[in-house]
């Protein structure tokens, strides 16, 4: 038995400190993983990011308890977070590729008239706009809205009337 596989193991039968190892060396990897994947993947919170975060995550710990082979995983990993560059990259370069991937923002009220198809659309409810309303003005009233859009990341932004 060489010196890797004493202290990583091999297959799903691991010891707490070769699970432990690779627990580190994943760690360490994830984190460059997500450097290369750039601030986005976990600053955005919209489903294209959070789906190679939550991707990320299940793949990777598959590594650490050994329930697939490590170097598969790894490289699974690696193509996941260069796809997902790849996919930002091209968001930045063509409108339309944002657009499929992120969607579009939705207005919701326009000069204090809410827009119920759209709220529909956004699938935004009286109480979770009211709550937009106040945090973002600190008033109740639609007749302070100039506009009310439901952002891409499911975010809510009020313009209030000057």
């Amino acid at each position: 038995m060489d010196f890797v596989e004493l202290v990583f193991g091999a297959g799903p039968d691991l010891e707490v400190w070769q699970m432990s190892a690779r627990a580190v060396v994943i760690f360490f990897f994830a984190l460059a993983l997500i450097r290369t994947s750039g601030r986005r993947s976990f600053g955005q919170h919209i489903p294209f990011d959070a789906c190679v975060s939550v991707l990320l995550g299940a793949v990777l710990s598959r590594a650490v308890v050994g329930a697939s082979p490590f170097w598969a995983t790894v490289a699974s990993a690696t193509v996941l977070v260069l796809a997902h560059r790849g996919v930002a990259l091209a968001c930045t370069r063509w409108q339309w590729v944002e657009n499929l991937v992120a969607g579009r923002e939705i207005e919701v009220v326009t000069d204090g008239q809410i827009h119920p198809a759209k709220m529909r659309q956004a699938l935004l409810t009286r109480q979770n706009l009211d709550a937009a309303i106040r945090q973002s003005l600190g008033r109740e009233s639609l007749a302070d809205v100039k506009r009310a859009i439901f952002e891409t990341d499911g975010s809510v932004s009020v313009i209030g009337r000057p």
